[in-house]
């Protein structure tokens, strides 16, 4: 397939999700409490930096030029170009791995003392558009920080509610996929829900749920977590070509918004150190609200700390 430049404009016009109600994909059961290794043959970054003008050594420098904000991101390269070199690196590789908790998935934090990653799936499409306002809400009145993993087409369905969490330090906006696909090489599916179909669509996938939320925030993305949170070894690569980690899951926290408030309670109480926990925050009638506002005292009368995934893994 040719490459085409991706713009922003992708954003507001995204392929369907085919996905059950809010990211049922994520109801299997979670990883046990086996680390993950680091990536294997991840792609290497471009090495492409443009040539530095030529400047006498008697002229001055712009004097008028204003410094260098370092809280404002440069812009990411070219998405074609970018997609172009993923593609020529990773292109006739076969995947020899397959599921949530893969070589190369991050499913625990780093803990030096008794610590909980909190993280909520947006899945967005049909079923899925939906927000938990209260859950929302008790995280900011208990200062809960969390990272937030969202599709494209639920920023789009979510535009406000999106842009509200987008300003809170509180929360980390990391990336869920453009139409929370599997990411598959192969067209594999999970839990009923149809994959990425080959090396181009996967790319297109991240990289559109990517330019969505650098749209929203004014930075991309560190983490990526598909749809069903299933990936590929070739997906991995991929993403991290794109300069994404893999985001899995130790502890499945509310069954693909299918547990009832006394199983989230339970499944949050029980987590072990450096637990990645997987949530949902688009099912309001669910019992994640309510589990989660169960266990978080039992949770920090522990001395239980929560931390975002940039606050785990800084850069």
């Amino acid at each position: 397939m040719r490459a085409r430049p991706l713009r922003l404009a992708f954003v507001a016009v995204l392929a369907g999700c085919t996905g059950s109600a809010g990211c049922t994909g994520s109801g299997g059961a979670g990883p046990g409490g086996e680390r993950p290794a680091p990536p294997a043959g991840a792609v290497s970054a471009a090495a492409a930096s443009a040539s530095t003008p030529h400047r006498d050594s008697a002229e001055p420098p712009d004097a008028g030029a204003p410094p260098p904000d370092p809280a404002v991101e440069p812009q990411p390269p070219d998405p074609a170009a970018e997609k172009a070199r993923i593609v020529a690196e990773l292109s006739g590789r076969r995947p020899r791995a397959w599921g949530q908790a893969i070589r190369g998935v991050l499913t625990h934090v780093p803990a030096t003392e008794p610590t909980i990653a909190l993280t909520f799936d947006a899945c967005g499409g049909p079923g899925g558009d939906g927000y938990d306002g209260a859950l929302i809400e008790y995280l900011r009145r208990e200062r809960v920080p969390a990272t937030l993993f969202v599709t494209s087409k639920w920023i789009a369905a979510r535009r406000a509610a999106a842009e509200l969490l987008a300003s809170e330090s509180l929360f980390e906006i990391e990336n869920h996929g453009s139409a929370h696909r599997p990411c598959s090489v192969t067209g594999r599916s999970a839990y009923d829900i149809r994959g990425t179909r080959n090396l181009s669509d996967a790319i297109d996938e991240i990289q559109r749920g990517a330019l969505s939320i650098r749209a929203l925030t004014g930075r991309s993305p560190r983490f990526y977590r598909p749809g069903t949170a299933f990936f590929d070894d070739v997906c991995l690569d991929a993403a991290a070509g794109l300069g994404q980690r893999a985001a899995g899951f130790a502890v499945n926290g509310d069954g693909g918004t299918g547990f009832s408030r006394a199983q989230v309670k339970a499944a949050l109480v029980k987590a072990k150190d450096g637990s990645i926990v997987l949530l949902h925050m688009n099912h309001p009638t669910s019992g994640t609200a309510r589990g989660v506002m169960d266990a978080v005292p039992i949770l920090r009368a522990r001395g239980v700390k929560f931390v975002r995934l940039a606050d785990a893994f800084p850069k």
